[in-house]
């Protein structure tokens, strides 16, 4: 009897620690994505031509860049913006997912002139902030750039690419 104890305690211990997975924990390494001059744009007063600000930017102009936009990073600085360039002008709507500082997001028609802008987005925000108008250009900048620019919708860009 003695002896069948011990053979099923050991099978017990055996069944027990080869049943154990060890833990392992898993290094996830993340790197945050860092600003690359890519252009230069200039926003204009529609009624002077009178030059509002000029800034550096990034340019997102294929499908992974429109989809990423400035998500995973932690800040923007004020002289720096990222312009979404599409293939065709209809109406857009952008969201704040893995944002996270907020922006103001200026809707712009293939004429380049601003049609609406989305005032102070919310960050990691995944509410819908559609254009009011058809727009074939998406400026985002910091929050509440826009009102201290005086930004309004028929203001224009001019940019290039470097």
């Amino acid at each position: 009897m003695k002896s069948k104890a011990l053979l099923l305690s050991m099978i017990g211990g055996f069944l027990l620690f080869g049943s154990c997975k060890e833990k392992t924990t898993e290094k996830v390494l993340t790197q945050e994505v860092v600003f690359k001059k890519e252009g230069e744009l200039q926003l204009k007063k529609a009624t002077s031509d009178s030059l509002i600000v000029s800034l550096d930017i990034e340019i997102a102009d294929d499908e992974y860049q429109t989809q990423t936009g400035l998500m995973y990073r932690k800040s923007m600085l004020d002289s720096r913006g990222m312009l979404f360039i599409f293939e065709d002008e209809e109406p857009r709507s952008f969201y704040m997912k893995n944002t996270e500082f907020g922006l103001d997001i200026i809707y712009i028609n293939k004429a380049q002139e601003v049609v609406s802008i989305q005032k102070n987005a919310k960050p990691l925000d995944q509410s819908s902030l559609p254009s009011n108008k058809p727009a074939t250009y998406v400026l985002e900048v910091n929050a509440g750039l826009s009102d201290q620019w005086g930004l309004e919708p028929g203001d224009r860009i001019e940019w290039t690419a470097l």
